[in-house]
């Protein structure tokens, strides 16, 4: 790996639930921008829910912050109708980048409705916008293999599909050892994937917060981890400087092996934002 490149930052936000909360997301924004981002991605609620904040989320971020913003895209999220009416919303207000996901099913959603949805898999969905839009189109990446897969060789194949299909960059999950994402890597460019792939750090800062995220993730949890959430997930303020400080030596250890990118899953939380980008 080339070890003097530049590794690109970015961050993940999320809209809120409510809607008197969107003014404190502005100015969340204002502060991620103060420690220069190479690009923000903004999520929506499971099954499009928050759809059009996301629109105006990205929009801010794009003409407001002039910075470049992603758009999440899901395939449980939209039908062939409203995925068009998204994507020409998001073109009018000046957002031409999309991360196009299967994503997580919504809880409200019937077994019927779930296995009728018109786009299967990611890779549908990035063909279709391929040809009907003129979006940029990011994708996800799983270092530990998407849990539904049966063999990371597998799950490197329907990548390798994705990104045939048109995708220009990749945002991994998360993860917590770090060899993982160099064995998906090199197994990843060995199969002909060269497209950027920007490693996502989430910081696990309260005990709790670990349990939710690798349930949702499948990410596995080394041991390191473990006893240190056994050490210090009892007290708050303690959890989350270890935390942050576990995040830290990740994400130096990924810069010094010249990754393209570190993508931090923010959670909107601007203080532990912050403190990592200043210690890395």
């Amino acid at each position: 790996m080339e070890q003097n490149k530049k590794t690109h930052l970015s961050f993940e936000v999320f809209p809120p639930k409510k809607d008197e909360e969107f003014d404190n997301v502005y100015q969340i924004l204002r502060q991620l921008k103060e420690l220069n981002p190479d690009f923000i991605s903004c999520t929506y609620g499971a099954g499009g829910s928050r759809a059009g904040k996301t629109i105006e989320i990205t929009s801010f971020i794009q003409n407001e912050l002039k910075i470049d913003a992603i758009a999440h895209i899901t395939c449980v999220g939209f039908t062939r109708e409203d995925l068009h009416k998204n994507c020409e919303a998001l073109q009018e207000a000046g957002v031409s980048h999309v991360l196009a996901l299967r994503g997580d099913r919504p809880k409200t959603m019937s077994d019927e409705q779930y296995d009728s949805r018109e786009f299967y898999y990611a890779s549908d969905l990035v063909r279709h916008l391929k040809e009907y839009t003129g979006l940029r189109i990011s994708g996800a990446c799983y270092p530990e293999k998407h849990f539904e897969a049966p063999s990371l060789k597998e799950d490197l194949l329907h990548l390798k599909e994705k990104v045939d299909a048109g995708v220009t960059s990749l945002i991994s999950q998360m993860f917590f050892d770090n060899n993982y994402f160099y064995r998906f890597l090199d197994k990843a460019r060995a199969m002909g994937i060269h497209v950027p792939v920007h490693a996502g750090i989430m910081p696990i800062t309260t005990a709790k917060q670990l349990g939710t995220t690798v349930s949702l993730s499948g990410s596995s949890v080394p041991k390191e981890l473990a006893d240190l959430i056994a050490t210090y997930g009892e007290d708050k303020e303690d959890m989350r400087k270890a935390g942050i400080d576990y995040a830290v030596r990740q994400i130096r250890d990924l810069k010094e092996h010249g990754v393209d990118g570190i993508h931090i899953y923010s959670m909107n939380k601007v203080k532990t934002t912050t403190e990592i980008c200043g210690m890395i």
